[in-house]
């Protein structure tokens, strides 16, 4: 079967800092090194989890819209604790439908991305 390696999201030219400040300050991702063969695209990658799951940063010149529903989300251990992380960051905390064993909250990057932020309980399938 299949398994995520990275997700790669756009970025504005430039913007690195802004990015490292979010997922590597505020959600305290750790910076990975990008390969020396894409260096001159000015990438930033973070690890995600285990292995070589990870979030890549591209600059591009094509962004997300406003009101484009694609995210990806984040397992955490202690939900309100990143809660408070954001908020106190200055972020957005977006809350939205609920999801059984799943509880989240989303938020918006320092340039509009949506970013799912949740814990697993249990399975979500449970009890319905």
């Amino acid at each position: 079967m299949p398994r995520l390696q990275h997700v790669s999201t756009p970025i504005p030219a430039g913007a690195q800092q802004q990015v490292r400040s979010f997922y590597g300050g505020v959600l305290g991702l750790e910076e990975k090194e990008v390969p020396q063969t894409l260096k001159h695209l000015n990438l930033v990658w973070f690890a995600v989890g285990e292995g070589e799951l990870e979030l890549h940063f591209v600059p591009s010149t094509v962004l997300v819209a406003e009101e484009d529903p694609r995210h990806f989300c984040l397992v955490v251990e202690d939900l309100d604790a990143y809660k408070k992380r954001v908020s106190e960051a200055g972020y957005p905390i977006i809350e939205d439908l609920a999801i059984h064993n799943r509880p989240r909250f989303f938020t918006k990057d320092p340039l509009g991305n949506r970013v799912e932020l949740t814990v697993i309980l249990g399975d979500y399938r449970d009890g319905q």
